[in-house]
């Protein structure tokens, strides 16, 4: 599971999203119940304000007014920030980019959950913001991403990588299987280690079933230290895997 990056990268030619064409159907609705506020909210003239961003994004956010027509980019090649620039899909193996492509899931303020392959139009939201119309993002795609996700959980192992914002959209109900990976220090070096942890279980034809084993994987590669809840823990607490990223 990653964050979106707010640095994206869209084509300037091309044909426009095919809603129909998205991984998870079953969010068609909520995504054009979105796609619609935010269309009207960047058309006020405090658009900026209201979404959170400094005015000179002014014409991203313009975009949103016209997300049908506008050209699709792929996600991983729309995403471009720290953590997607670690994870560094365009030098991985054939096999890698497939086991990323299949195993990869990106939540969104806009699209709620999509995988890599999806053809995205170019969009400023972040799941932090209180749109107009639908309410606090986080919450509204909690209502709907447990549909979609939790049938994807199967026996196997839910690696997060979300930042806070996206964490609060969706919840796994498997806390035994599910580990949170976090990264003491700066928030840039945070982003960079989740995009190499990403990268790491990718390039590992390996599947991890439990936090244990995730830990054993990865530990020839990065420092990390797992820490299981305890015996007084809450009902649903994840397992929290400490990554320091290697020297250099």
């Amino acid at each position: 599971m990653l964050p979106p990056s707010e640095t994206k990268t869209p084509r300037r030619r091309g044909a426009p999203v095919r809603p129909d064409r998205l991984s998870f159907p079953e969010l068609s609705g909520p995504r054009a119940e979105v796609a619609q506020a935010l269309a009207a909210v960047s058309a006020l003239p405090d658009a900026t304000e209201r979404l959170g961003v400094s005015p000179g994004l002014a014409a991203a956010v313009e975009r949103n007014r016209h997300l049908a027509e506008a050209v699709a980019t792929p996600a991983e090649r729309f995403y471009t920030g720290v953590l997607f620039d670690a994870l560094d899909l365009a030098s991985l193996d054939p096999a890698a980019l497939r086991r990323a492509r299949r195993r990869i899931v990106v939540l969104s303020g806009l699209y709620g959950a999509v995988r890599l392959g999806d053809a995205l139009a170019p969009y400023r939201l972040a799941m932090g913001v209180n749109l107009d119309g639908v309410g606090p993002l986080a919450g509204y795609w909690r209502a709907h991403l447990g549909a979609a996700l939790d049938p994807l959980v199967g026996r196997g192992l839910v690696v997060d990588c979300r930042s806070s914002d996206y964490l609060a959209a969706w919840r796994p109900d498997v806390a035994a299987r599910w580990v949170q990976v976090k990264v003491p220090g700066a928030t840039h070096m945070a982003k960079h280690t989740r995009g190499l942890v990403a990268r790491l279980l990718c390039q590992e034809p390996a599947d991890p079933r439990t936090p244990a084993e995730l830990a054993e994987l990865l530990a020839p590669h990065v420092d990390v230290t797992l820490q299981t809840p305890d015996a007084g823990a809450r009902a649903g607490t994840p397992s929290v895997l400490l990554v320091r990223p290697p020297a250099g």
